[in-house]
């Protein structure tokens, strides 16, 4: 539905873009005709990206190795970026999550998510922002969120906390800088699955199982869809769209609220086993980062 060069000239930010979801939407940004940066903690990682995405599409892919949770480290990297021009869009897809009683949470765990998430997001977006307005020049950030920023969620509260702190932002700076021609909106995906994820959120079950049973559509979401998704909100298609959040995920927050609810069925045998499979990827996710 996209002309091939719709994104031509276009410089477009996408965090946590070496993998899952960040990958994908930074794929299809230069398959359109974008320059596409693409930042993580681990730059090895984004460097393998960048090369395959080039080595598939063609294109310029510019990978960065940074710690959004270091605002300094964020700082640095968007001035070195802007060095060779400004850019064009933000995508704050950068995150972290995992279930877990919140009796149980630990400061540090409570902080591994809100650092992210919630500090993270501002500091590249503020970054960004104050470089656009400054230059007098147009932007799109689009954020990815939860449907459960609007009902919340147990057992990921810090995550609830967190997001609904970007959907909060995001309503805010789309009053706030609106008249500098900068637009934030949000999706709202449901589940797309992906390893690391799918593990962390639903450690006992078979990615996108729960989905497919109690989603309306009966199935979980693709990443084509969350693509085309975020390439019409930066594509100019309808620049009036500003402070929104659009769900994607088939009605399901709709049917059955979106979140974790259902976990209050699970027993302490069920929970050790979730700290357990969450422990196991974080020891692999440590073992691929050397």
């Amino acid at each position: 539905m996209f002309n091939d060069q719709l994104l031509a000239g276009r410089r477009i930010l996408v965090t946590g873009g070496g993998t899952g979801l960040g990958k994908a939407m930074a794929a299809r940004f230069l398959q359109l005709g974008a320059e596409v940066h693409i930042c993580g903690r681990r730059k090895i990682v984004c460097d393998e990206t960048a090369t395959e995405l080039m080595d598939q599409h063609g294109g310029r892919v510019i990978s960065h190795g940074v710690d959004i949770r270091n605002a300094m480290a964020v700082d640095e990297m968007i001035e070195q970026i802007w060095t060779a021009g400004p850019l064009t869009d933000l995508i704050n897809n950068a995150a972290g999550n995992f279930v877990s009683r919140t009796q149980d949470l630990s400061p540090r765990g409570f902080d591994a998510v809100a650092n992210i998430v919630m500090h993270g997001t501002f500091y590249v977006t503020h970054a960004v922002g104050r470089r656009w307005i400054a230059g007098k020049q147009r932007g799109n950030v689009v954020s990815i969120t939860v449907t459960w920023v609007r009902n919340g969620s147990p057992f990921v509260v810090p995550s609830a906390m967190s997001k609904s702190a970007i959907h909060a932002m995001t309503m805010s700076l789309a009053m706030e800088w609106g008249r500098y021609g900068i637009r934030l909106n949000t999706i709202a995906p449901g589940e797309i699955p992906t390893e690391g994820m799918s593990k962390r959120l639903n450690p006992n079950d078979e990615p996108g199982a729960r989905t497919i049973a109690r989603n309306p559509m009966g199935r979980v979401g693709k990443m084509e869809e969350l693509q085309n998704l975020a390439v019409f909100l930066i594509s100019g298609g309808c620049d009036w769209i500003n402070g929104e959040t659009i769900a994607m995920d088939g009605a399901q927050a709709l049917a059955t609220g979106g979140n974790f609810y259902e976990l209050r069925e699970w027993s302490d045998a069920d929970w050790q086993r979730a700290r357990d499979a969450i422990s196991k990827q974080n020891e692999k996710d440590r073992a691929a980062r050397g």
